[in-house]
């Protein structure tokens, strides 16, 4: 091209060095990568004290200077791994993490990057117009740069912004390095990134910058829009904005009054935001002047008037209230690379602006030079006759205050979704909380109505927890979790008339003891099968049991071929133990052995609940990873449930000793009816409040609230010993939702979160969302989203369980029925 320019000849960069930029004109750039908080985690109050911060950060820049902060918003894909130890260790775990790396595999999310320039100008620095840009000249440094007061000045004012900003606790800062800033041979720097529109994972490329006919960089075509004139600004402003999609006609979602232009736009696009601070006191004499020459001219236009009047109310508002004179300047460079998109990015940056009651001005004759000042380090040669004259406190409300959400990087914890696109996020309910000192434990409370999608996420976090080395307990009401337990080989305990429960409490493992635990385990069985609630336990009673399960214990060791069960106990008691209370003439009165057995006769071989103690198989619990107990046919039965609940406890609490550094987790789903009875809530109780100390945590599962409060024992315990509560659609509770709120010490802004669940989900895609609170201090919504593997595992349509059922007898196992069902679901879609 007879045209081109080498881009080298006009840079404006003279060096990086020292972590700074330095332009040919003498313009000395401290940069910064910047951590923002997470769209839609802010309170209406949060967004003020986040405003303020960056007024007062603001403030402290010396006179002549520039804060330049720029919002990279790049279109990516995520990436799936195949190649993690979850889909290479355990077939069946490995099967479902594999499934659901690929559902996710490539799926869009906008990929976000902020960062912070702070220019200083040498004083006496030439101001740029659109006339007079850097893209046509160059100069030579200015003595005042050359003197170390002037940098080592300059740094202790960024040092001051950085550290008000910090303290804040809204954003983290990161001063960039040379190779950040700069590049090397293996990354891309800064400033080629904006010269050739490139992402940080792409290898250095050039690319030809054309600027003639329109702003095209490579393949890519560039549009500029930029809120530069009071004419096409907002009537008002604010810290924050009303995001009605989530709003409710209670409750109003908020999120930063610039956010429409940053996470929200959904393109490749740079939000450019510019606040310029020079001579205050010289920018007001020149107002007061120009107010002086507008009020002469009055008389001849009333826009004249109009004008005197605004430049009047701005110097007595500067005056009175101490504002602080800017020039601000905001600008959306987006891109396509497909020329028919040019249309479709205008109409979603006119939307963008409309929801800030703004209009679009698109840059054609000036882009050229507001896309070359936005140049990191090239701030001060920005075109000043494309700023207008506001306060700090105004033009603030123009920066975008919020990105998208963050992975944790702990080991342990579960994939959700994005709120906005869905992409898979890692998140951490147990570990990191309680090392920020957010959690003081891992207990959990999940409340959800019935198809608000409450055992999808269960089973999705039950089943993470399980993959990642966790011992599980459930207690279930419902055959929710049969489909994941038989896909992981765990033990399922429920009962039915051909094949009714089966335990066996007496069992003991090889190279385990009858410790003390066990035996007051064995004893509390005991008098639950034999006294009723309103009975009295006489002292002799339980010291006769005592001795009772020694003996029989003594028996065992004496006898390695008798079978440890119900009924060679009872044997014992019948046999030896009669004849031992008979030798010391123990009294009737103090011990009714006769009754004792009487009572017991029924749990005895071919008795009516002969099954229920003297299982063969299924008894090494202590080691078994994942186990179901499954009520729904005993929950109303006065004798099998009580005592299958006390088993339940005994197991995991055998588990929560003994299995010393290894996690554990009970999650109780619908256990109202347990709850409700004292001998449980007591047990409950206990393991709220201890399971912490055994890296162990406690769930409980409920549709109504009502059931946590109709148990006064237990209603306490868990709300105040559950620091992660979980929350699923409430809309149908929105008009009492206050109840909810008070019970479980819910802030207003955790309230506007939950009602705004499920609000305005993709309707292209399948999935519910998900309240999570921390503490009290960290809340957020997130996608439940799975694969359509995942879907038939969990599912607990009666119609798509039998479906799953019938095609793991065809295939052979559940595994690959689920697979082979899953196949021809998408077949049929396709087709």
């Amino acid at each position: 091209m007879a045209n081109a320019i080498e881009i080298e000849k006009m840079l404006p960069i003279y060096k990086v060095e020292k972590n700074s930029i330095l332009s040919m004109f003498g313009d000395i750039t401290i940069a910064y990568e910047v951590t923002l908080p997470e769209i839609f985690t802010l309170s209406d109050n949060e967004y003020e004290a986040f405003h303020q911060a960056w007024i007062k950060a603001i403030r402290v820049l010396p006179q002549h200077s520039c804060f330049h902060k720029q919002d990279w918003y790049i279109e990516d894909t995520y990436q799936a791994d195949f190649n993690s130890k979850a889909q290479l260790g355990n077939s069946a775990t490995g099967f479902l993490s594999g499934a659901s790396e690929r559902f996710f595999n490539e799926r869009p999310y906008l990929k976000h990057q902020c960062y912070i320039f702070l220019t200083k100008k040498p004083q006496g620095r030439r101001t740029s117009s659109s006339a007079y840009s850097g893209l046509f000249r160059k100069s030579i440094v200015p003595q005042q740069v050359l003197k170390q007061g002037f940098i080592d000045d300059f740094a202790d004012k960024a040092n001051q912004f950085e550290r008000i900003l910090q303290d804040s606790s809204f954003v983290k800062l990161k001063r960039l390095s040379e190779d950040e800033l700069a590049g090397n041979q293996q990354k891309t720097g800064l400033l080629e990134r904006y010269c050739f529109l490139l992402d940080e994972a792409e290898r250095p490329i050039l690319r030809d910058i054309q600027l003639k006919d329109e702003l095209k960089i490579g393949n890519q075509y560039c549009q500029l829009y930029s809120l530069s004139e009071t004419e096409y600004l907002p009537a008002l402003c604010g810290s924050r904005i009303n995001y009605d999609k989530y709003s409710t006609d209670r409750t109003k979602c908020s999120t930063g009054f610039a956010s429409p232009l940053g996470q929200i736009l959904n393109c490749n696009h740079i939000f450019n935001q510019y606040i310029f601070i020079d001579d205050a006191a010289k920018t007001l004499k020149q107002l007061e002047s120009k107010r002086l020459r507008l009020q002469s001219l009055s008389a001849y236009s009333r826009e004249n008037a109009i004008s005197r009047d605004a430049t009047h109310d701005f110097l007595n508002e500067a005056i009175s209230q101490q504002r602080l004179p800017v020039k601000a300047h905001f600008n959306i460079l987006a891109w396509t690379d497909n020329p028919e998109h040019k249309k479709e990015l205008k109409t979603l940056i006119s939307s963008a602006l409309a929801q800030m009651d703004a209009s679009p001005k698109q840059e054609t004759d000036g882009a050229p030079q507001i896309w070359w000042a936005g140049l990191p380090g090239n701030e001060a040669d920005f075109p000043m006759n494309d700023t207008f004259d506001t306060f700090a406190e105004q033009a603030c409300c123009f920066l975008n205050l919020e990105t998208s959400y963050r992975s944790s990087i702990s080991p342990i914890g579960i994939r959700l979704g994005d709120r906005l696109t869905g992409k898979p996020i890692h998140v951490d309910l147990s570990d990191e909380p309680m090392k920020l000192g957010i959690c003081t434990n891992r207990n959990k409370f999940i409340l959800g109505p019935s198809g608000s999608g409450k055992s999808f996420f269960t089973n999705h976090m039950v089943r993470s927890y399980y993959e990642q080395g966790t011992h599980i307990l459930l207690v279930d009401v419902g055959h929710s979790y049969k489909g994941l337990c038989e896909l992981v080989g765990g033990y399922y305990f429920t009962y039915d008339e051909t094949n009714p429960i089966r335990f066996n409490p007496f069992y003991i493992s090889k190279g385990d003891i009858l410790d003390t635990e066990k035996k007051e385990s064995l004893k509390s069985l005991i008098l639950a099968l034999w006294k009723k609630e309103d009975e009295v336990l006489e002292r002799p009673e339980y010291v006769a049991l005592s001795i009772a399960l020694q003996g029989y214990y003594e028996k065992l060791l004496q006898n390695p071929d008798l079978f440890p069960c119900f009924n060679t106990f009872y044997d014992y008691l019948k046999n030896e133990f009669a004849a031992e209370l008979k030798a010391d003439n123990v009294k009737e009165k103090h011990f009714d052995l006769d009754n004792l057995l009487y009572v017991l006769k029924p749990f005895y071989k071919d008795g009516e609940f002969g099954y229920l103690l003297n299982a063969t198989e299924n008894l090494e619990l202590l080691n078994e990873r994942f186990i179901v107990f499954e009520l729904d046919n005993i929950k109303d039965h006065p004798i099998l449930f009580p005592v299958v609940t006390l088993i339940i406890m005994e197991t995991f609490i055998s588990k929560m000793r003994k299995l010393k550094g290894i996690r554990k987790m009970i999650l109780i789903e619908e256990a109202w009816k347990a709850i409700a009875k004292e001998g449980m809530a007591e047990y409950i109780k206990y393991l709220f409040k201890t399971v912490r100390k055994f890296f162990g945590e406690a769930v409980i599962v409920t549709q109504e609230i009502e059931d946590i409060i109709s148990s006064p024992v237990v209603k306490e315990t868990i709300i105040n010993n559950s620091d992660c509560k979980i929350l699923l659609d409430q809309s149908k509770y929105q008009n009492k939702f206050d109840v909810i709120q008070d019970l479980l010490g819910l802030t207003e802004k955790e309230k506007v979160q939950i009602l705004s669940v499920n609000k305005a989900n993709d309707p292209n895609l399948k999935y519910k969302e998900v309240f999570i609170s921390l503490g009290g201090q960290l809340s957020k919504v997130y996608r439940t989203e799975v694969s359509p593997e995942e879907y038939l595992a969990y599912t607990t349509e009666e119609t798509e369980k039998i479906k799953v059922q019938q095609y793991t007898k065809k295939y052979g196992s559940i595994q690959n029925g689920i697979a082979m069902l899953s196949r021809e679901n998408k077949e049929s879609i396709v087709k």
